[in-house]
């Protein structure tokens, strides 16, 4: 599991979402959503920019740069 795949898991859990869900507010697939949280594939920049404003964090700390 990358860095990225896990902050990914731990922040959606701690809103108490599912990967439905996420999917959902963020406009794009559940299965992209468990493949990130797999680890079987990678989100493109726009989309990282996408999930670092909805969790409130930035990209460094989604893709484990930063705290």
């Amino acid at each position: 599991m990358t860095e990225f795949s896990g902050r990914l898991r731990e922040l959606r859990q701690e809103k108490g979402l599912t990967q439905s869900q996420v999917a959902k507010i963020v406009n794009m697939s559940k299965m992209a959503i468990s493949h990130w949280e797999s680890g079987h594939s990678e989100p493109s920049i726009s989309q990282l920019i996408d999930l670092s404003e909805f969790f409130g964090v930035t990209v460094d700390y989604l893709v484990g740069k930063g705290d």
